[in-house]
């Protein structure tokens, strides 16, 4: 591959030149390649499939790595689970299809997705009710300062909502400065039965109950039909589809704001954030607390992004006057690339919807993908 722009290598299609692009084949050369990099003082930018990136249109000056290493090994297991050992370049939904194939479910409402597997870790994939982060047990990971390769269990990733130790936020640093380079997986064989749908959608669209069990093959189709009818499968035919996918995460706000919304704004409980503990200072502790109040907890709901930005006036295939760059005529979560759109477009487009929901309902939108030389 000789790509020469950042748009050449992500799904939006937007980004300027960068100065070079190295594609190891292989686990071991991924590693050597890296290491080289860092050791001559280079930052380079990390790429699976470019299916979470949008790029700023002066590009990126220095290297662009993009892992391409493939392998699948399925470990030894207990009975009715199953081990898997999968290489981050991976393809995300050739691993889905892979699994459903063998009628092992716990990625089946994770179909569709684009990018690698070395991608779902770091944005704690989920969709229509299953989330990674159920059925990643470890992975493997090369630290900027580390000298070897190292497996990190997945309860040490602080896997979060759409985040993780290893995502970078808003073009701030990642808490752990480490490439993925190998996932692990413990999945379960349920004789071709889904894990139990937890989604009400994706329930309604196979006319079954919360908590069924289909065949896993059932629900990878319907999840397909689903993310297709939103523009969230690439198809190259289809420009609503040139995007990052949902570009905004649904925003977590506490209870007592939520209730300032209209009231069939959708809104979903998630766990509550628990309070700081509070430090006493032993040496001038005299047994006392005077005035002292606990603090409490504080009840959090998950808002939808899509309802604030229908509701804040921003419709599907809105797009600024002259802007290349448009709202999905799909789904309002998607940003789209309508055909020769800029970095610059894109970012533009994204300012207005947060001002729009912003100035509507005070609710601050954060963007999903990760963000290089442009700034939301």
């Amino acid at each position: 591959m000789s790509a020469r722009t950042l748009a050449e290598l992500t799904t939006f299609q937007v980004g300027g030149p960068i100065a070079a692009l190295y594609e190891p084949q292989t686990h071991d050369h991924l590693v050597e390649t890296l290491r080289d990099l860092w050791s001559e003082g280079e930052e380079p930018l990390i790429l699976g499939g470019g299916s979470n990136l949008v790029a700023g249109d002066d590009g990126y000056d220095g290297p662009v790595v993009r892992i391409a290493h493939t392998g699948l090994e399925v470990l030894p297991s207990t009975p009715g689970t199953v081990a898997l050992r999968v290489s981050a370049g991976v393809v995300w939904d050739e691993l889905v299809a892979h699994t459903v194939a063998r009628g092992w479910s716990g990625l089946e409402a994770l179909s569709g997705i684009p990018g690698s597997v070395g991608a779902a870790p770091i944005q704690n994939i989920g969709a229509y009710g299953q989330e990674v982060s159920a059925v990643l047990t470890a992975v493997e990971l090369l630290d900027r300062y580390g000298e070897d390769p190292v497996w990190v269990p997945a309860d040490q990733l602080e896997l979060g909502y759409r985040t993780s130790v290893l995502k970078r936020h808003q073009g701030d640093p990642a808490e752990r400065d480490a490439v993925v380079l190998t996932v692990e997986f413990a999945l379960t064989d349920a004789a071709g039965l889904s894990a139990p749908i937890a989604y009400g959608q994706l329930a309604g669209a196979l006319g079954t109950e919360l908590g069924a069990q289909l065949p896993v093959a059932e629900v990878r189709a319907s999840v397909l039909a689903l993310r297709a009818s939103k523009g969230m499968v690439h198809d190259p035919r289809d420009r609503d589809t040139f995007s990052a996918g949902s570009f905004f995460t649904n925003p977590i706000v506490p209870l007592s704001a939520a209730r300032s919304l209209p009231a069939d704004a959708p809104r979903w409980p998630v766990d509550p954030i628990e309070p700081e503990p509070t430090v006493i200072d032993l040496d001038h502790y005299t047994g006392e607390l005077p005035g002292f109040t606990p603090p409490a907890r504080v009840e959090m709901v998950k808002l939808s992004a899509a309802w604030l930005i229908e509701h804040a006036g921003v419709g599907k295939g809105f797009h600024l006057p002259g802007s290349r760059a448009a709202i999905s005529s799909k789904h309002t979560l998607a940003l789209t690339n309508t055909g020769g759109s800029t970095g610059a477009e894109v970012a533009a487009l994204a300012r207005f919807v947060q001002a729009r929901v912003a100035a509507e309902f005070g609710v601050h939108l954060a963007p999903e993908p990760v963000l290089v030389g442009v700034e939301i």
